[in-house]
């Protein structure tokens, strides 16, 4: 993978950052509606978000080709005509007799590279007024015309898949976090922070830029409750194998750590009406080889709040993540829907309890790093569950709790009899010392239990305990207010 981008993804997080510790906007001006929202005596050429006027279905149906256009000459430019020197007469060939193969590119290119492409394509229809099913139907038809017209080789049915499923979903939390960035502070965004904007989501910033006023207005605000943080960390990395996968190893790096939690449930008057109104999105790097440690995402798609007595608000429904994460020596991935509640609970006047459960179906790879006589990585359907908690006591302290679990067997698999199973568990303690300056210390471990029917099972484990310097202008640590005699939402 190329190293750029978590790079990129660390100063779209410093971005993020940086927006949320500027003032919160201001109130909307008499007859604007929503913030972000132009009136309705606004030229038909200026985007409105809420009646759809200014979106344009053409222009992104003319930007994504180009972009792949310019994509298959780069990639012919920068490796040969062996797989990039796709023709016209390619292209029918694929079309009406090429035969749909699973690929084996790298575990990094088809895991991550392609979300990433397909989060580009969906950026262009979202940006252009779309709603969020119609941009990732374009997304959809941009990876069917890369897998036909991009390369040489057969088309990928695993490529078609998380380039636009896992892609939509990257997509969206990169466009919502570039909608945030442009709506803080007073008045137009200034240069930083289209800058900002800019850097989180490309896509939005070459339509704000070639459409001058006509995609400017903001996606519509809707004050979303927040949390945010971004830990700089000191890592210390072991790794037990079994069975000779790979060699034990004790690592010391650094890495950052970015999280982000977007619409969480109670406060008075936010409404889940659109895909994402909740979302978490969080990545790690770290020094080494593979900087890309993880990049997860989970957002609901459609749901209902509710609450129970009144120290407790959340919100259920049905859920989608894209999961990537990479602990050194072997890797997985997975886009999943299904079903889930993402919740707050007033434990007592100063302490508050956050968590979300989740669980359903999904596609997946999971795989060792390269080792003599084992297959790279597999492919298969799946399985994901999901259990994260969070005690928030006072202002000062938080402690965090994550489980993950992915079972990806050898159905709708070229890999019959392979089985992956990996469970991912973390604990951190958070203590602030001064305004936004936290320091914490995290303990991470991944392990991976694997079936191959001609050499038997195998067993790795990862851990990695850190210690954190973090940065979260958020009061509170994020927890919601919305009793009575106190202040309504973020404290």
């Amino acid at each position: 993978m190329p190293k750029i981008i978590p790079v990129g993804l660390t100063i779209t997080a410093a971005a993020v950052l940086l927006a949320l510790a500027l003032p919160a906007p201001g109130t909307a001006s008499p007859g604007e509606g929503e913030p972000g929202v132009v009136s309705s005596s606004a030229a038909p050429q200026v985007l409105h978000w809420r009646s759809g006027k200014g979106r344009s279905y053409l222009i992104p149906a003319l930007e994504i080709p180009s972009f792949l256009l310019v994509l298959t000459l780069y990639d012919r430019a920068v490796y040969g005509q062996k797989d990039f020197g796709s023709t016209p007469k390619t292209f029918f060939n694929n079309l009406t007799h090429a035969k749909w193969v699973y690929d084996t590119d790298s575990f990094s290119m088809n895991q991550f590279g392609h979300p990433y492409l397909g989060a580009t394509m969906y950026g262009f229809a979202r940006s252009s007024g779309l709603s969020f099913v119609e941009s990732l139907l374009y997304s959809d038809a941009g990876s069917l015309l890369w897998e036909l017209g991009g390369e040489k080789t057969n088309p990928s049915m695993n490529d078609l898949i998380v380039t636009s499923q896992s892609g939509a979903l990257l997509g969206e939390a990169l466009f919502r976090m570039s909608s945030l960035t442009l709506e803080r502070g007073e008045g137009d965004p200034g240069f930083l922070r289209q800058l900002g904007a800019a850097v989180i989501s490309p896509p939005t910033a070459i339509n704000r830029l070639l459409f001058g006023e006509r995609f400017k207005t903001l996606f519509p605000r809707r004050n979303p409750s927040t949390f945010t943080s971004m830990q700089f960390t000191a890592n210390l990395q072991k790794a037990k194998n079994a069975n000779g996968v790979a060699a034990d190893f004790n690592r010391r790096q650094v890495g950052v750590d970015f999280n982000m939690a977007y619409g969480l449930p109670g406060k008075d008057g936010y409404k889940y009406t659109r895909p994402f109104d909740y979302f978490n999105f969080k990545f790690t790097t770290i020094s080494g080889k593979d900087i890309l440690e993880n990049i997860m995402v989970r957002g609901l798609l459609t749901g209902t709040k509710y609450e129970v007595g009144d120290n407790y608000r959340g919100v259920w429904g049905l859920y989608a993540t894209y999961d990537f994460i990479s602990p050194t020596v072997f890797r997985v991935s997975n886009t999943s829907v299904g079903l889930g509640t993402t919740g707050q609970w007033w434990l007592s006047r100063n302490t508050a309890l956050q968590g979300t459960l989740l669980a359903g179906p999904g596609y997946g790879a999971g795989g060792t790093v390269p080792a003599e006589g084992l297959r790279n990585y597999h492919l298969g359907a799946s399985v994901h569950g999901l259990a994260a908690l969070r005690l928030i006591v006072g202002e000062k302290l938080m402690l965090d709790a994550n489980l993950r679990g992915y079972d990806i067997t050898g159905t709708r698999s070229p890999n019959s009899g392979v089985s992956e199973m990996l469970v991912r568990g973390d604990i951190s303690i958070t203590r602030r010392i001064y305004g936004p300056h936290s320091v914490g210390l995290q303990y991470v471990q991944t392990r991976r239990y694997s079936r191959f029917p001609t050499i038997g099972g195998s067993f790795q484990k990862v851990g990695m305990a850190s210690f954190a310097y973090i940065l979260s202008f958020e009061p509170h640590f994020g927890a919601v207010e919305w009793r009575d005699g106190m202040d309504s939402g973020n404290r």
